[in-house]
């Protein structure tokens, strides 16, 4: 018997448990609970639409006229799988019912795609990036290479004369809040059709972008459709963290070896995944509705404001940052050159606030 020798190129400890750690080592020595400024939580209670659906969903479990197994299909419940799809339209983007796949979250999604793809194929990650594309790419033995973000392209990197097949974006960026207009996009898309490369697109924050040239979604870039996979979630959007619950969106147009991946997907899903919570998916149905929209936007526009007052701050003491425009976080340059391990230490130690290291 021998170990997955891939699982050693990992680090010890994941980011966001090192944080957590740190904090909770923090609290055992102060009677005052530090500021949370780090690990992407949310900290606004579920919208009443959302609650109300899982109670219901819940008492329909308890009776035998109404309880729900397994669900019918490996997509997801119908209601749910409509209420994307009506979202999309709402972009001026049509996604059918069959080329979404409700999961239990955004992370998951990004990690198990990758089954999709060999082991021999070049993965490029932008970097900074959320670390799960690293580490999925990592355990699958994958070479990997990373675009460069920084000051000079305003943490937004492009394409660059390299050959890769895998491409992961994300936009708004986690963690630099970059966003890509719809003329990158349009320039990273067609960068993949001439690789023959696929996109995973995380759009996990999408709900914060305004604006025209801001689209929420890579199929409203001509072409996309058949090189993307796009992978949202109700985490940020609708506090669904501790609900668990996301889908993806895998194109009937997208095939690569003369084999669809959108059926190649759904197969594999069937052999591993027996589907989100009825209830989570209940709760992510009414957070679509009119009236869970209208309810989400004051969770949404405070979110917002916490940005906007960060960036304020930042400002007012002259530290360089990007992001809080169309995300709810910012990026931002130590001082004095300072390390970011260092700079998190000295802020939760000296002010009591707690931050997420960058490096």
């Amino acid at each position: 018997m021998r170990l997955n020798e891939n699982l050693f190129r990992l680090k010890e400890e994941y980011l966001f448990s090192r944080v957590a750690r740190r904090t909770k080592e923090y609290e055992s020595r102060h009677k005052t609970p530090p500021v949370r400024l780090s690990i992407g939580d949310v900290t606004l209670p579920i919208v009443p639409a959302a609650v109300s659906a899982m109670r219901r969903a819940v008492e329909e479990l308890g009776h035998i006229e109404t309880f729900h197994g397994y669900g019918a299909s490996v997509h997801g419940e119908k209601e749910l799988l409509s209420a994307i799809s009506q979202r999309y339209s709402e972009w001026g983007v049509e996604v059918g019912e069959d080329e979404i796949f409700v999961s239990d979250g955004a992370k998951s999604d990004l990690g198990n795609l990758s089954e999709l793809f060999s082991g021999q194929n070049r993965v490029l990650i932008p970097d900074p990036v959320y670390p799960a594309y690293l580490d999925a790419n990592l355990l699958a033995g994958r070479e990997i290479l990373f675009s460069r973000a920084g000051e000079e392209n305003g943490f937004l990197p492009m394409p660059e004369e390299v050959r890769a097949d895998i491409l992961y974006l994300c936009s708004p960026n986690n963690p630099t809040g970059a966003a890509y207009t719809r003329e990158q996009l349009k320039v990273w898309v067609d960068y993949a059709k001439k690789q023959n490369a696929v996109i995973l697109f995380d759009a996990a924050y999408e709900c914060f972008l305004s604006g025209e040239n801001f689209p929420h979604t890579i199929y409203a870039v001509e072409g996309a459709k058949e090189c993307a996979i796009e992978i949202c979630s109700f985490s940020k959007m609708a506090g669904f963290t501790g609900v668990r619950c996301g889908y993806s969106v895998v194109p009937r147009a997208l095939v690569r070896e003369n084999r669809s991946l959108r059926r190649l997907w759904e197969r594999r899903q069937a052999a591993k995944f027996n589907g989100a919570s009825y209830i989570s998916q209940m709760g992510a149905a009414a957070v679509l509705s009119k009236e869970g929209q209208r309810q989400l936007a004051s969770r949404i526009g405070y979110y917002r404001n916490n940005a906007k007052i960060i960036a304020e701050c930042l400002s007012s003491v002259g530290l360089w940052y990007t992001g809080g425009a169309q995300s709810p976080y910012l990026w931002v340059k130590c001082p004095d050159n300072t390390s970011s391990e260092a700079f998190f230490e000295e802020l939760l130690e000296g002010a009591g606030v707690v931050g997420t290291p960058g490096s």
